[in-house]
């Protein structure tokens, strides 16, 4: 082969491989950039306890839905002592906070004999829910009458005792026969109600 021909054909070689070199490196690469975002940090506040519903504190106790009993009657060193029970006799709890009103009377019809019960300093009052058919109490203390002076306290027999529920108007008559006053001397003693039938 002749010199001049040869140098043609290794041009064109090289020219060819410069074309396929440059075609190759002339195409972009496919670069896909991916950006984790980081979460946000959430701070959990705590839950708040929520107060109960309105409709679950139970009403007052109204007289038409509770009776009322005597116990036995104990001696102690100036009179005699009683436990007065109010029994739920309704569908519904109910609640009793303070002290009954309670006096001795006749009947019927019934008539109030003297001063009506003193509240007693002991146990301080509190908030008692009574079921239905659950009980709460308070203790009578009736002093003997033959203690005090005529000139305030004239004998007379008494053949019942009137008791008003906490926060009510309307009285309970508990058959119960004792000594009363007519006269200023205040013979009863009244606690604040409490839970069960103890007084």
């Amino acid at each position: 082969m002749k010199p001049f021909l040869i140098v043609i054909l290794a041009g064109l070689a090289a020219a060819t491989c410069a074309c396929s070199s440059s075609g190759t490196a002339a195409r972009p690469a496919h670069t896909v950039t991916i950006t984790a975002h980081a979460a946000a940090s959430r701070s959990v506040a705590p839950a708040p306890h929520p107060s109960p519903p309105t409709s679950l504190v139970a009403a007052s106790c109204q007289t038409s839905h509770l009776s009322a009993s005597a116990g036995a009657p104990q001696g102690y060193r100036s009179g005699l002592q009683l436990v007065i029970t109010f029994k739920n006799t309704g569908t519904a709890a109910c609640t009793l906070h303070g002290w009954p009103h309670v006096w001795q009377s006749t009947g019927p019809p019934a008539d109030a004999i003297g001063h009506p019960a003193t509240a007693g300093p002991v146990p301080a009052p509190t908030v008692v829910t009574v079921p239905p058919n659950g009980t709460a109490s308070a203790r009578l203390q009736i002093e003997d009458s033959a203690l005090y002076p005529a000139r305030i306290c004239v004998p007379f027999k008494a053949t019942s005792l009137a008791v008003v529920p906490p926060g009510e108007i309307a009285a309970r008559h508990i058959s119960f026969g004792s000594t009363a006053c007519k006269g200023n001397a205040k013979l009863l003693t009244v606690t604040a109600v409490v839970q069960g039938s103890g007084g």
